[in-house]
């Protein structure tokens, strides 16, 4: 690797050293106060410091005292200490009239090696998402309200989240500039009364537990399952039904997958949330019907669902599972794409600056082209080791080590049949 990359990661990682916050499309990793579960009072740090979990044993003169005393500290050393000050988020454009907002972020990231899955520009500093949204959200409980949201997306994630589904028409699909592209990957409506609301547009799918924006995954790089058995978006339109505190129920019709404002089928997409436990959450999402017009002897139909179980084991210890299935025929009637995956989290957060987590992945295919040609049944697996560090409340710095291999066949790994890929990006919100 050449001198003058190496310095570039460098800057990345170090340069940057100034903030972050988990964004607003969900999955994200709850921060425990650990000064709020020692059997001593220390009070609401001034500062808005928090121990690591391994701390607590310390007392308050080790813990809260010592950060909020002594001020902000910088670096691991300070951390470890039990000095984590994040300070307040700043935000560039804020809360406009009427109730709109407007925010973004942007992510820039390394990886040493191609994946046949978003990050597939090796060995370069990618801006992967420039990102601005502008947003009312919805506030019913004083009746009937109106509201909606609309994202814009430059960068290399850019043509992973066009309308692809109906290329090469689609609203944004052309919008490309070599490996960058131009994308707008939400823009809907959203009326809502009570505890009903209908979301009606182009918007996010509810299917999976990781999703497009960088600020609302833990890791920098992506599962097969994501990427290769679930949509990005839908146009349609969706209700979303609270029925009570523990339950959610969605459902509603979309054009098909990954479509603009172009029909691209026919489908049910819907879902039901269950608060099982205080700390127990499980998610049912389907999709069902006519997927796509524009592959697939020019009809894909079928059915696909997502199961995903989020289990708080501790104040600071998250565990997620994952099961999706996929089973789809062509206009033929001959089978397209038959996928198992399960995906497993487990996510550790030591402080407000510090976590760190794995994830396994199991992804069984048959239909898939990974871009070689190969099509035939294989399983493929992942393991993914990380480390979330935000040393502002706007920056987030994500490095990865992860190791695919295939015991099956060759599918467009760049060693082979097996792979270690190193990965860093940093996360700026704004």
């Amino acid at each position: 690797m050449k001198l003058t990359k190496l310095a570039l990661v460098a800057a990345l990682a170090c340069g940057t050293f100034a903030g972050n916050a988990f964004a607003d499309q969900s999955n994200d990793i709850q921060l425990v106060s650990c000064c709020e579960e020692a059997s001593c009072d220390c009070g609401e740090p001034a500062c808005g410091c928090e121990m690591p979990s391994f701390g607590c044993d310390m007392g308050c003169d080790g813990g809260c005292d010592s950060c909020c005393d002594s001020g902000c500290g910088i670096g691991a050393l300070d951390c470890l200490t039990g000095d984590c000050c994040l300070g307040d988020p700043y935000t560039l454009f804020g809360e406009l009239d009427n109730g709109w907002s407007m925010g973004g972020w942007a992510s820039l990231g390394y990886h040493s090696a191609a994946l046949p899955i978003f990050n597939d520009r090796p060995d370069e500093l990618n801006l992967h998402q420039a990102w601005l949204y502008a947003e009312k959200a919805i506030d019913t409980s004083c009746g009937f309200d109106i509201g909606g949201r609309i994202d814009y997306l430059y960068g290399i994630d850019a043509q992973n989240t066009q309308a692809f589904g109906t290329d090469p028409r689609g609203w944004d699909n052309g919008w490309d500039n070599g490996e960058y592209g131009h994308a707008l990957p939400q823009a809907y409506l959203e009326a809502g009364y009570g505890d009903l609301s209908v979301k009606v547009g182009h918007f996010y799918t509810i299917i999976g537990w990781e999703v497009v924006p960088a600020t609302g995954n833990f890791f920098y790089s992506h599962a097969y399952t994501f990427n290769y058995s679930e949509p990005f978006t839908h146009t349609g339109a969706l209700a979303t039904y609270n029925a009570s505190d523990d339950v959610t129920v969605w459902g509603g019709y979309t054009m098909g997958w990954d479509s603009g404002f172009d029909d691209n089928g026919d489908a049910f997409l819907g879902g039901i949330s269950l608060g099982l436990t205080d700390d127990l959450n499980l998610i049912y999402a389907t999709t069902i019907g006519q997927f796509g017009r524009n592959a697939f002897n020019g009809d894909e139909q079928g059915y696909m669902h997502s199961i995903v179980a989020d289990y708080a084991v501790t104040d600071s210890l998250q565990y997620i599972i994952q099961s999706d299935l996929l089973s789809t025929e062509d206009g033929a009637g001959v089978d397209a794409r038959n996928t198992f995956g399960i995906n497993q989290y487990l996510i550790k957060t030591l402080s407000d600056c510090w976590a760190v987590g794995g994830r396994f992945e199991w992804y069984n295919n048959e239909g898939i082209d990974f871009g070689n040609g190969a099509t035939a049944e294989n399983d493929i697996y992942a393991l993914t080791l990380g480390v979330n560090h935000r040393p502002h409340a706007n920056v987030t710095i994500r490095p990865e080590i992860r190791w695919d291999w295939d015991d099956d066949q060759v599918v467009g790994l760049q060693d082979g049949e097996d792979q270690t890929t190193f990965g860093i990006d940093t996360v700026f919100t704004f």
